[in-house]
């Protein structure tokens, strides 16, 4: 087997009361295609991420001799948490090849065997392996807060609500007559999912909804942290599977350098999707990319999201909402990014917000009440600042960075919590941080002028669609009003919060997804069983006559108008 099984009782670390053990044991996979094990001569080391804060150059250093050859991987000190094969070019161009053989049968199979089986079995792995999936995040570097809120999203994916939407929509019937009418929505074949260095595990599974809608799947496995979806593809997705007879090639892992296997994937025939996670301006290339080989792109990309804090808002759950712009040290796409509040709740909000962030720590991924995470290159965060300050912003708190002890230190590698107060609302975006993705703690709270409440409702909305992203946005208001006009002319996002944690996953509901510089041109809230698939409608008759079908409509219509004259 070219796989290290992981059971719970044997997982590398285990987190009871913040305490962690660590077994002797390296996770270690190869690419997994057609249903095999592929071995290769090249290996991507994995270092655990707690013991790059005690030694980042000798581990750093370990990994790079392990990867070119210059050391031998036998005796591995307890920093080197697993391995996996790097796919070379056959390799790659074979996990699409099989793809390509197995999505025809694998289209056809029932949707209830696809989607509601499929999601069952899914959902009860995604239980069992709960700790083990938060125990390889936590080594990648998520802290275990995180680790487990991604458990939790993923969870909601599969979870009994969301499957049962996601049959709804994949397939309606309706009857006419002798005819049944279906409105059914057809795999387009073979997806390339490319998932990003930040939430690689969690975004690959969430492609994997895709396989539920028929597709077949080939997932590229990052360099940077490999570990997770290798993990989640071959121990939890491939056993569910094989239990429900999928073809061989129906999924597929590989492991590479992102530019040499999204090149092959545009310029493979049998490719129809790419699932693409990256940067807006990348994005928007490859995109164009895409269409010229003929593929569909379905771009994840950046996100700047907006919360307005409405003047009766209740400002203590609000505060606690926005102190998640600072979860994972800002570098999750889906975080509140600035906050636009009523003249009459900032001062109240400014208070509650220092009052919260000071509950907001560096720490060792394992600890269970840490949230921020390194920032190992923080010039473009004291550039940010920088011109906000030059721009008329105030730092209400943070702005600098520090220790793991929280020592202040130009050279750490941990940043404050920094909140920076903008007077105004028009002007506003010229600040960079108010107009471009930050990817960093660093979170402006722009305070409106005063103004009637007709007259703040209109400049908040349209400052919320003028935003050229779109991935969440929320609001925090008790008017039902207000609300109602916010729900009604709110239009850019994937997804739009009342009055409930910006990053919160729920049941139904999208967790990716959005309009702008978020999605490109074709963005929308992404369901990938829906955003790879294509909608087809279907008659089925016993029997019905080709005439009545083409002529029937109009002769039924002087029917009618006949009886009605008659009847006058």
């Amino acid at each position: 087997m070219g796989s290290t099984h992981v059971s719970r009782a044997n997982s590398r670390r285990r987190f009871q009361d913040g305490t962690h053990q660590v077994p002797p044991r390296l996770r270690s996979y190869q690419s997994y295609v057609d249903a095999r094990r592929i071995p290769g001569d090249d290996w991507v080391y994995v270092i655990d991420a707690d013991s790059l804060l005690d030694d980042v150059f000798a581990n750093l250093t370990l990994k790079r001799k392990l990867e070119q050859g210059r050391a031998t991987p036998h005796d591995l000190p307890a920093s080197v948490v697993g391995r996996v094969v790097k796919a070379d070019r056959a390799t790659v161009e074979r996990a699409v090849d099989a793809a390509a053989c197995a999505a025809p049968s694998w289209g056809a199979v029932h949707p209830r065997i696809r989607i509601d089986t499929v999601g069952r079995l899914l959902h009860a792995r995604l239980a069992e392996h709960a700790e083990d999936i938060a125990a390889i995040l936590v080594e990648e570097g998520h802290p275990l807060a995180l680790a487990r809120w991604q458990v939790s999203g993923m969870l909601e994916c599969f979870g009994p609500e969301s499957i049962s939407f996601y049959r709804s929509q994949m397939l309606q019937e309706f009857h006419r007559d002798e005819r049944r009418l279906q409105v059914r929505r057809q795999p387009d074949g073979v997806v390339c999912l490319n998932p990003p260095q930040n939430a690689p595990l969690s975004s690959a599974l969430l492609g994997v909804t895709a396989l539920m809608g028929g597709n077949a799947l080939v997932v590229r496995a990052p360099r940077s942290a490999p570990l997770g979806v290798m993990y989640v593809m071959q121990e939890i997705v491939a056993p569910v599977l094989d239990q429900v007879g999928a073809p061989a090639g129906t999924l597929n892992v590989v492991c590479g350098d992102p530019a040499p296997m999204l090149n092959c994937w545009l310029g493979h025939p049998a490719v129809d999707d790419i699932i693409y996670f990256g940067g807006s301006d990348n994005g928007r290339k490859f995109e164009a990319r895409c269409i010229a080989a003929g593929k569909k792109p379905i771009l994840e990309l950046a996100g700047n999201d907006v919360v307005v804090v409405w003047k009766d808002a209740d400002i203590a759950l609000a505060a606690e909402a926005l102190t998640e712009s600072f979860y994972g040290s800002g570098q999750l796409c889906m975080i509140p990014n600035q906050v636009l509040v009523h003249p009459d709740a900032a001062d109240a909000l400014v208070d509650a917000l220092v009052q919260q962030i000071g509950h907001i720590r560096p720490g060792r991924p394992w600890e269970p009440d840490v949230l921020l995470t390194p920032v190992l290159r923080n010039e473009k965060f004291f550039g940010c600042l920088k011109d906000a300050r030059a721009k008329g912003a105030d730092v209400v708190c943070g702005g600098h960075a520090m220790r793991l002890d929280e020592t202040r230190d130009p050279s750490g590698i941990f940043l404050e919590p920094t909140v920076i107060k903008v007077r105004g609302v028009e002007g506003a975006r010229e600040l960079e941080a108010v107009r471009h993705e930050t990817f960093f703690p660093l979170l402006p709270l722009i305070v409106a002028e005063p103004g009637t409440d007709a007259a703040l409702t209109a400049q908040f909305i349209g400052f919320v669609n003028s935003n050229h992203y779109g991935l969440r946005n929320s609001l925090w208001a008790k008017d039902p009003g207000v609300i109602d006009e916010f729900v009604a002319r709110v239009r850019t996002g994937g997804l739009f919060k009342v009055n409930d944690s910006h990053i919160g996953f729920l049941p139904y509901l999208p967790t990716h997804g959005g309009t702008g510089l978020t999605g490109g041109v074709f963005g929308e809230a992404n369901y990938p069983i829906l955003r790879t698939s294509h909608l087809q409608g279907v008659s089925i008759s016993p029997g019905s006559r080709p005439r009545d079908a083409v002529f029937g409509a109009w002769q039924n219509l002087n029917a009618h108008k006949e009886a009605t004259s008659c009847a006058r």
